[in-house]
C-alpha cells in the first residue's frame, strides 16, 4: 500500500517523528492537533482558545490533503479535565455540524508543551480520489 505524507504550515510542524498526516488505502489520518498557534508555536491561553486552535489547525491539515470536516469519519478527543467536557462538546459542534463522526474523547493525565486538549481525526477520501 502506497503511504504521503502530508504537511502544511498553516498548522504546528510535527513536535516529534511523525507526520502532520498520512494519506494511506482512502483515508488520510491526522495526528492529535494541540492548541498550538503554527505563527508563533506558543499555546493559546485557556482551554476554550486552545479547543478552537485544536480544531483549526485539524481543518488546516485536512485542507492541505484536500479534504474537510465533512470529510471526518472518527475523531479521538483528549482532554487533561473532563469537567471542560460541555465546553468542548460547544466548541466541536460547530465544526463537525451534519453526519458528524464517530468520535471518542478520554481524559488524559498530560498532553505534549502543557496542552488542555488535542484531537486527531481520520477521514476518508472521497469517490474519485482526493
Amino acid at each position: 500500500m502506497a503511504k504521503e505524507a502530508i504537511s502544511t504550515d498553516k498548522a504546528p510542524a510535527a513536535a516529534g517523528p511523525y507526520s502532520q498526516a498520512i494519506r494511506a488505502g482512502g483515508f488520510v489520518f491526522v495526528s492529535g492537533q494541540l492548541g498550538i498557534d503554527p505563527a508563533t508555536g506558543e499555546l493559546e491561553e485557556g482551554f476554550e482558545a486552545q479547543a478552537e486552535r485544536a480544531l483549526a489547525n485539524l481543518g488546516a491539515v485536512l485542507a492541505a490533503a484536500g479534504l474537510s470536516y465533512g470529510d471526518v469519519v472518527k475523531t479521538t478527543c483528549f482532554l487533561t479535565d473532563m469537567s471542560n467536557f460541555a465546553a468542548f462538546n460547544s466548541i466541536y459542534s460547530r465544526y463537525f455540524d451534519t453526519c458528524k463522526p464517530a468520535r471518542s474523547c478520554v481524559a488524559v493525565a498530560s498532553l505534549p508543551k502543557g496542552g488542555l486538549v488535542e484531537v486527531e481525526a481520520i477521514a476518508a477520501e472521497r469517490q474519485g480520489g482526493k
